[in-house]
């Protein structure tokens, strides 16, 4: 089976800070460091990592062929990311001491996919295959309506979180992934809890504090793993990443996230974003911090 992700494509200017700039404040940075990033495309090099076969679905501009270029390195099927004349996305980045960190998108390219090349790419799609969508694009209802329709599997990160892309959606999609943050949202928006908008599995990242899985026997959590974080930027990312590859190898629900939140755990103690992703190999090899 495959992935096809309709998914960002960022070039991610990264600042390390001596904490999060507050409204107002000039703030000198001690490091910068460009990344391959975008939430879309991290997902496709966390399934790739993970063994999947994934065809990422986005575009850029004049400027963005290193990125395609990189995606293809890593493993990803890049024909159907389109040239357009818009410039391709990028994301500022601050990271504090703690990991924590602050974003700023700017969207060009990834809000201009045309649906010419997400029709071409749906005719190679197979019934049962993984369609993967976030809001960072455009085109995630026809998308989803359209996967549906196909037989394929929707899976949906609602994020950055957009209401109103939400609700268009919501009736199409198989799986959702949310962060906390995010859940709360859904539920200020349209007055439900994730857990019970009737679609088969919902999963809350929790952080630190590990995630939630809602599916057909109920709630089960999942502790997270004991490390010292550098930088969180991506670990959720790479967390769908990786639950996706499991589930589209046949692995139970469990078994996924269980690889998928050793995955997000070893990214944390990474600097960057798609260019640190961990693989396979580098889980086997991964000792957390002692409890």
């Amino acid at each position: 089976m495959a992935i096809w992700n309709l998914g960002s494509i960022n070039a991610d200017f990264v600042y390390a800070v001596p904490h999060i700039p507050v409204a107002g404040e000039t703030l000198s940075s001690t490091q910068r460091e460009v990344f391959l990033g975008g939430k879309g495309t991290n997902m496709s090099v966390a399934a790739a990592r993970a063994a999947a076969i994934v065809h990422h679905i986005g575009a850029v501009g004049d400027d963005g062929e290193w990125a395609v270029d990189r995606l293809m390195e890593y493993g990803v099927d890049t024909r159907f990311i389109a040239r357009v004349d818009e410039d391709t996305a990028q994301a500022i980045i601050a990271v504090d001491p703690q990991g924590e960190n602050m974003i700023i998108l700017f969207p060009g390219a990834n809000d201009a996919i045309p649906q010419a090349i997400l029709q071409e790419a749906m005719t190679e799609a197979e019934t049962g295959d993984w369609l993967l969508i976030q809001n960072e694009t455009n085109l995630q209802r026809t998308a989803a309506t359209l996967g549906k329709k196909m037989g394929l599997k929707v899976a949906y990160a609602a994020a950055p979180f957009d209401a109103d892309r939400v609700k268009a959606v919501l009736p199409h999609i198989d799986l959702l992934i949310l962060n906390q943050v995010e859940a709360d949202q859904l539920q200020q928006a349209i007055g439900q809890r994730p857990e019970t908008l009737g679609i088969r599995d919902v999963i809350v990242t929790l952080g630190k504090n590990g995630a939630d899985w809602f599916g057909p026997d109920g709630h089960r959590h999942f502790d997270a793993m004991p490390v010292t974080p550098v930088d969180t930027t991506g670990a959720g990312d790479t967390f769908t990443g990786y639950v996706l590859a499991g589930l589209d190898r046949g692995h139970p629900m469990a078994q996924a996230i269980n690889l998928a939140i050793r995955a997000a755990a070893l990214m944390v103690t990474r600097p960057g974003t798609a260019d640190v992703i961990p693989d396979l190999r580098d889980l086997e090899d991964f000792r957390p911090d002692r409890a």
